[in-house]
């Protein structure tokens, strides 16, 4: 029987915060590099498109990287060291990787229904002209709906062909100031160096696995496998229980929790790890917030994401953002970026059912200032909270 390693729930806490970055601030430096770093270190930063506050990757990387500028993802990207694609949603991944995306795109030309023949041609063209003409958005075609759209999702044919050769790797794409995608051949984005070939399953696997655990730290089999949830005909189960076994992998115990298998890398049995206790205000999409069962086992925090939610329904606002100290969820608050007016608008401030002392209240203030200057606001109106005490004293200090 393969023999667990135990651990107790701050240990496991202090682990997953370290794989997520988030021990302390500027946990891979500063400038640059840091962000490669961190996109390195993850593997995966995913993209979201939400704008009421900034969007979802920068927000991951300015929680972690101090004087963070916008501008350094898209110079990563323009220099082939990272690229945009799916794991188990968008976002970027180190271009030295990008081989382990080749089983993702097979998933999806295997799950795609058959074409017509017309939807064949349309592709066929749409490749041609960017073979031509070089890289193009979908504002440089036609607008060839048959009627007027009916909502989000009801997109052009030259849109949908497109996407379709984005999904199956026939093109590749970067964005462009306003956040739109702009296709490419995957010719002119890829660096020569860059192995291009298909992983074994096992080898891709492997990957998966590895990958999971050094930005999960911690995981239950369903949250490494959930990475590879696109690709087809992947091992991932199979290869973990062989890992395991190896002592490649980690089987994990937590005091206090009677849950399914958990799973580490064998770095963190000795690792000495000590959190700054620092605030970080962080993003839905986070690699930390993913997974609700995730941040209920291990931080007792209940936690979602509601503008999926009706809106009678929400309990604490349309896009609430989880604040953490240390190794506790302290707060949430639901907020909105009103830039052309240079307001962070704070609809709601949630304190947890906890006590928080002065210098706890004092990174609280310092994170909402931080923020509130990351989305390019001069000024911070909270209008409604829980906690009368602690909001009368952070009004006073903001």
């Amino acid at each position: 029987m393969t023999q667990q390693y135990h651990l107790s729930s701050t240990q496991a806490r202090k682990i997953v915060l370290h794989a997520a970055g988030l021990a302390r601030p500027a946990q891979f430096g500063k400038g640059i590099e840091a962000v490669f770093k961190l996109i390195d270190h993850l593997g995966f930063v995913q993209i979201d498109t939400n704008y009421v506050v900034e969007r979802a990757h920068h927000h991951s990387m300015a929680a972690r990287i101090p004087d963070y500028k916008m501008e350094w993802v898209d110079e990563l990207q323009a220099d082939g060291r990272i690229f945009e694609f799916f794991t188990f949603a968008a976002g970027y991944i180190p271009m030295e990787e990008f081989r382990f995306s080749l089983p993702v795109k097979e998933g999806f030309l295997q799950r795609r229904p058959s074409q017509t023949p017309q939807e064949i041609s349309l592709m066929d063209k749409v490749l041609d002209r960017i073979a031509r003409e070089g890289p193009l958005m979908v504002k440089d075609f036609e607008n060839d709906r048959p009627g007027t759209s009916s909502g989000w999702w009801d997109w052009r044919p030259a849109k949908v062909a497109l996407e379709r050769l984005y999904y199956d790797g026939r093109l590749m794409s970067t964005r462009d100031k306003k956040f739109q995608k702009v296709y490419d051949l995957p010719i002119n984005l890829i660096p020569t160096d860059i192995d291009t070939t298909l992983p074994s399953p096992e080898e891709f696997a492997r990957h998966v696995i590895l990958r999971s655990l050094k930005s999960l730290g911690i995981a239950y089999t369903k949250d490494i496998t959930w990475r590879a949830h696109y690709a087809k005909d992947h091992l991932v189960k199979a290869t973990l229980e062989k890992m395991v076994k190896a002592g490649e992998v980690c089987s994990v115990a937590i005091e206090g929790l009677n849950t399914g298998p958990l799973f580490m890398l064998p770095a963190y049995k000795n690792k000495k790890i000590t959190l700054s206790g620092d605030a970080f205000i962080l993003s839905p999409f986070d690699i930390l917030n993913v997974f609700r069962h995730r941040l209920k086992d291990f931080f007792d925090f209940d936690y979602q994401i509601e503008c999926f939610v009706p809106a009678p329904k929400r309990k604490y606002g349309y896009f609430c953002l989880p604040i953490l100290i240390g190794d506790t969820f302290v707060a949430r608050m639901d907020a909105k970026a009103e830039r052309k007016k240079g307001i962070l608008t704070v609809h709601n401030l949630h304190f947890e059912s906890l006590t928080l002392s002065q210098p706890m209240l004092d990174k609280v203030i310092d994170a909402l200032k931080n923020f509130a200057a990351f989305n390019k606001c001069r000024s911070i109106v909270i209008t409604k909270s829980n906690n009368k005490k602690y909001l009368k004293a952070i009004k006073e200090n903001l």
